[in-house]
């Protein structure tokens, strides 16, 4: 099984790929999609939604794992994510149709098993279970790893954090 873990983002918007047998998980590749600051917001939209597109087409996941929005005190920032994150959602849905989601708190339990795990333990254990020499980089990357390993974790489940 391929899956596409994505770290939702309107600047930088970090994805990271799994092939996943028998429970164990290997890496495929990683990196981000980034948007340039001099753009319109529409433009850095529609960069990010061909972005996606080209990461489905290349990959073919066969489910895609997405960090849910967390807002942070800056809600211009939060705005312009949320409505990046809502481009992704429906490319993610109209292209492969297997989407999940999870909070920062689930991932963090699933990998560290503490839901308030500091993000070097995070990368630490992205790391470690990928078999990997260094953690990955740049952060928005090795977060959408982290995605993807925490959905590997829980998708053996009935009824995953997912939409049906």
């Amino acid at each position: 099984m391929i899956i596409l873990g994505i770290d939702p983002g309107f600047a930088t918007m970090g994805w990271g790929v799994i092939k996943s047998e028998k429970g164990n998980a290997s890496v495929v590749d990683y990196g981000v999609v980034t948007t340039p600051k001099n753009e319109s917001l529409p433009t850095r939209l529609a960069m990010l939604e061909s972005g996606v597109k080209q990461l489905i087409d290349k990959f073919k996941p066969d489910e895609i794992a997405l960090e849910e929005l967390f807002f942070n005190t800056n809600i211009t920032t939060g705005i312009n994510v949320a409505q990046a994150r809502g481009v992704i959602l429906l490319t993610c849905v109209k292209e492969c149709g297997r989407l999940y989601e999870y909070t920062p708190l689930q991932i963090k339990q699933a990998l560290t098993g503490y839901g308030r795990a500091e993000k070097i333990q995070m990368q630490m254990m992205v790391k470690t279970f990928l078999r990997l020499e260094k953690i990955p980089r740049p952060d928005d990357a090795a977060d959408a790893l982290a995605v993807a390993l925490t959905h590997n974790q829980t998708r053996r489940l009935k009824n995953p954090f997912g939409i049906k």
